[in-house]
């Protein structure tokens, strides 16, 4: 496989059989943000990065096959901006965020401004196009902290739909006709986009504590819960198996020369390998790792990366994971230095990191 940054069968036997990730060869964005970075992600079509930040701003970026970067265009907010997203045909970009507002740029539009086309009565903090029957153009929906979640066709100024949620979105993904809301309070509302403004199903998060993300199988089949209790959850939305849910410990580190003690942190970004269905998880550790969820195991884990990671997100191909080093908030205000760390890292994803386990001969 001839993937970006050279070809991937150029890793390592040794590396092969080791559990631990490489991240030496890892390459920096040029020209990040310099301020909190909140949000990446690729376009479905091609190697351009977008990247939302705490500095107003939603910046796109051209990946090479070298593992270099160029900035491509950008637009402003009227405040941090904390979600970003590309509509399926790669040509437009949305961002939301503490300025109550979605703002699209029109990638194809010869330089045209970013218009807004998304408002709430507070800060929006997801967006993602979805795909609603029916609809002849492309849907945007935002989830906001204003308990709402509102459908937008691009064309009107107002929303088509409007969805009230228990509590404060704090995470949303979509894929296919799945929809998963994740509130303040641990409720998850899964929505099939057939009856887009039903909750099919209804439960409280499967972790016992604050949910931080949730992402989409790429089957369409369930999702991952993230905490911030150190915690994962992997949950089918038709519960025909149970034994098919299932959480696990990840981003947890036991100081030296101690016993029964695990400082636990944040799991702040999951994301699915978009060809092996495979996952990523990245925490306040400052690591992440690849796990295979069918065979309940971990694939790799990676050395700490010098900061938080706050975002991830795999290219088309899954031959680039893409992660931001930034601070998360996990320590509150006081923690916000000038000395942190922005930096988005692009690791090149070798050939045998991803792939989930052979499954054992009966």
């Amino acid at each position: 496989m001839s993937g970006l940054f050279g070809t991937a069968a150029s890793s390592s036997a040794a590396a092969a059989n080791s559990t631990t990730g490489d991240i030496s060869k890892d390459i920096a964005l040029n020209n990040p943000p310099e301020d909190g970075i909140s949000d990446i992600s690729f376009s479905p079509q091609s190697e351009h990065l977008a990247v939302a930040s705490w500095d107003k701003k939603v910046r796109i970026y051209e990946i090479n096959a070298q593992g270099g970067s160029e900035g491509k265009a950008l637009f402003d907010h009227e405040g941090p901006v904390l979600s970003c997203c590309w509509s399926k045909d790669g040509t437009k970009v949305v961002g939301a965020g503490a300025d109550k507002a979605a703002r699209l740029l029109d990638l194809g539009a010869g330089g045209a401004a970013a218009q807004q086309v998304a408002a709430h009565d507070q800060p929006i903090r997801c967006a993602r196009f979805v795909d609603v029957p029916g609809q002849s153009t492309p849907v945007l929906v935002t989830g906001s902290w204003d308990k709402t979640v509102k459908y937008w066709d691009l064309r009107q100024s107002t929303p088509v739909a409007t969805v009230t949620c228990q509590e404060r979105i704090y995470s949303l993904d979509s894929k296919d006709k799945l929809l998963v809301i994740a509130t303040a309070d641990r409720y998850i509302n899964v929505v099939n986009l057939d009856k887009p403004t039903e909750f099919y199903k209804t439960m409280q998060s499967p972790l016992k504590w604050q949910t931080r993300v949730v992402t989409c199988f790429t089957d369409a089949t369930g999702f991952a819960v993230g905490s911030i209790e150190g915690r994962c959850a992997i949950q089918y939305v038709e519960d025909k198996d149970s034994s098919s849910n299932f959480s696990f410990k990840c981003h947890r580190q036991s100081p030296p020369n101690t016993r029964d003690i695990s400082n636990v942190y944040s799991v702040n970004a999951i994301s699915f390998h978009p060809i092996h269905g495979t996952f990523s998880t990245a925490g306040s550790d400052g690591t992440f790792h690849f796990w295979d969820g069918g065979a309940k195991h971990r694939l790799k884990g990676y050395p700490e990366v010098g900061g938080t990671i706050s975002s991830t997100a795999f290219n088309r191909n899954g031959n680039v994971f893409a992660y931001a080093v930034s601070y998360d908030w996990s320590k509150g205000y006081a923690a916000n230095t000038p000395q942190g760390v922005n930096k988005v890292m692009l690791h090149a994803v070798q050939a045998d990191e991803c792939k989930p386990r052979p499954k054992a001969k009966r």
